[in-house]
């Protein structure tokens, strides 16, 4: 579900700079070693380099079994250039992933009467494109109108 959801919202970017068929390939991707590793959050303390050389010998273990298959290629470059956020197209993906986690803490707030700050702590001004700005705000104030 998170893969996809963040796949839609690739539709949602109107900046025409913006290669919206290459971010919807890196929502795709972004998370793909955890099929092996699982995901790996913070409060597991697990070393940044750590969890990085985990993920990494997974996407190595998923991609080679695609043998000489240009997607391998493919597949290893979009991850990569995600994790290092080294594109326009990769940090909104990031703005993605971390929006999708806070709406997700919203959604389970509601169904559970909660309170799941820190998972909102925890990307405070960590947004970088308007756009994931924009919702982050509107996102904020739903929930401050819903709990007071």
């Amino acid at each position: 579900d998170h893969m996809y959801r963040m796949a839609m919202c690739c539709f949602l970017i109107e900046d025409r700079e913006i290669d919206r068929t290459k971010c919807m390939k890196i929502a795709l991707v972004h998370d793909l070693a955890e099929a092996i590793v699982g995901d790996i959050t913070p409060h597991q303390n697990i070393p940044k380099a750590e969890k990085h050389r985990l993920e990494m010998a997974a996407l190595e273990h998923i991609t080679g079994l695609l043998g000489d298959h240009f997607a391998a290629a493919e597949i290893s470059q979009l991850w990569e250039e995600y994790e290092a956020a080294q594109s326009e197209e990769a940090r909104y993906v990031k703005d993605f992933d971390k929006f999708d986690m806070i709406a997700q803490a919203y959604e389970y707030e509601k169904a559970h009467g909660i309170n799941l700050q820190r998972f909102f702590t925890s990307t405070e001004g960590k947004f970088s494109t308007d756009l994931v700005k924009g919702w982050v705000n509107a996102l904020y104030e739903q929930r401050a109108s819903r709990l007071s």
